[in-house]
């Protein structure tokens, strides 16, 4: 089925390759399975047509395959590999490492076919496109499943993959995945998800901490294709985060200050969609995706993802939100908030910015577009001209009141 609708110059296509439900896939060696994966994933994939730029939206079907040839479990050194096959020599890998108590994704590898008309019509360019994100954030124990119910979405170039009902476990003692499970932060906080099986103490949250210090403004800058600048960004960032401590052994809530001088910017533009992601020191990754409406010209923050693995830290923190509606703009313009903003992503995890401007589409020469200021921002310009004008109509009354005044002790004394 194959459902488009079409904007301004953008068309997004809807294909879907078979049901729309979980698949499993497992890499074996010999008889021992190495890697098993229960999960939905869906991709949000952009292409350039001779007229426009199309947005297609694929979810994976029941008929993916596991690649036996490029799968493997990692023997004499090398890093396991889960290879999936679907549709007409479309891929997606996921590679692993471990530190023998952690193990996590270390890339993520999308690849797709252009040739494919069946899903990406009228494309202008035929062959294998290959995509890779580093470190998307999905880690448990060792000898523990990782489980993650909520979506999580993976910027992965000019894509963005989604996966949803994630069962996974790499470096498998038996045949099947374990009991024992690694729950990610989202379905901690999450009041709908399913219950997890696994031990925990329940320790409410620290009282909120006293801020070091209001964060310094960062620049950062996401170039396209094409080595055009597409993306740009000002502002001071501060991570307001509860997670499970290790050495105090209950729930602390931190604040930290990104440092600008220590990050790094990447991130991908499209038509209707932008990422900037910036990654940190103490193993820090936040993403924004910004979303662009074509038809009435409007773009928003629509969604925060965080990765985190701090010292401290009993497990890594991964959290992602991509229903937000913060940063509200004209395409045309930038958005601009000097005021202190707090974006709520979870109940574990809001963001803090200050001196914030940011133009996620439409920039030209490497600069910001005219703003649109916040609404506080507008509130605080009208304070002192509310004070002002308060001031001046005392002045004004007080001036008036002497001259009545003088008017009248002029009218008392009157010559006889």
């Amino acid at each position: 089925m194959r459902v488009s609708h079409a904007a301004a110059g953008l068309s997004v296509w809807f294909v879907v390759l078979g049901c729309i439900h979980a698949v499993t896939l497992e890499v074996k060696d010999k008889n021992s399975t190495c890697i098993k994966a229960d999960l939905s994933a869906s991709f949000s994939i952009a292409y350039n047509t001779s007229s426009a730029v199309r947005t297609v939206q694929i979810s994976l079907p029941n008929s993916t395959t596991v690649d036996t040839t490029s799968s493997t479990c990692g023997k004499d050194g090398g890093a396991p590999w889960l290879v999936a096959v679907f549709g007409f020599g479309h891929t997606l890998g996921l590679s692993f490492s471990t530190n023998r108590s952690l193990y996590d994704v270390a890339n993520l590898t999308l690849q797709y076919n252009l040739s494919d008309t069946s899903v990406f019509p009228s494309a202008n360019m035929s062959g294998v496109v290959t995509l890779v994100s580093a470190s998307p954030g999905i880690q448990a124990a060792i000898n523990t499943t990782y489980r993650c119910v909520s979506p999580t979405v993976v910027a992965v170039g000019t894509a963005n993959v989604t996966f949803t009902n994630m069962r996974l476990q790499a470096y498998m003692p038996g045949n099947d995945l374990s009991r024992a499970e690694s729950v990610c932060m989202a379905d901690q906080t999450s009041t709908t998800s399913s219950p997890t099986t696994v031990s925990t103490t329940t320790v409410a949250p620290a009282p909120t901490p006293t801020p070091s210090g209001t964060p310094e403004q960062g620049n950062y800058s996401v170039k396209d294709t094409n080595g055009t600048t597409c993306l740009l960004a000002q502002m001071g960032l501060q991570l307001n985060v509860s997670y499970a401590s290790r050495s105090q052994n209950k729930t602390v809530q931190e604040l930290l200050n990104l440092n600008p001088n220590l990050t790094d910017s990447s991130g991908s533009c499209g038509v209707s969609s932008a990422t900037l992601v910036l990654t940190g020191g103490q193993n820090t990754t936040l993403s924004f995706t910004f979303t662009l409406n074509s038809t009435t010209s409007k773009y928003r923050l629509s969604g925060i993802t965080l990765f985190a693995k701090w010292a401290d830290m009993s497990v890594p923190f991964s959290v992602s939100n991509t229903s937000l509606n913060f940063l509200r703009s004209t395409l045309g313009y930038s958005y601009m908030c000097n005021a202190e903003q707090t974006l709520f992503v979870s109940a574990a995890f809001s963001l803090n910015t200050f001196k914030l401007k940011v133009q996620p589409f439409g920039v030209k020469t490497d600069q910001f577009a005219t703003a649109e200021q916040c609404q506080m921002d507008q509130n605080q310009m009208l304070i002192p001209i509310i004070v002002g004008a308060a001031l001046a109509g005392l002045v004004l009354i007080t001036l008036i009141a002497y001259l009545i005044g003088k008017r009248r002790s002029h009218a008392g004394y009157q010559a006889i």
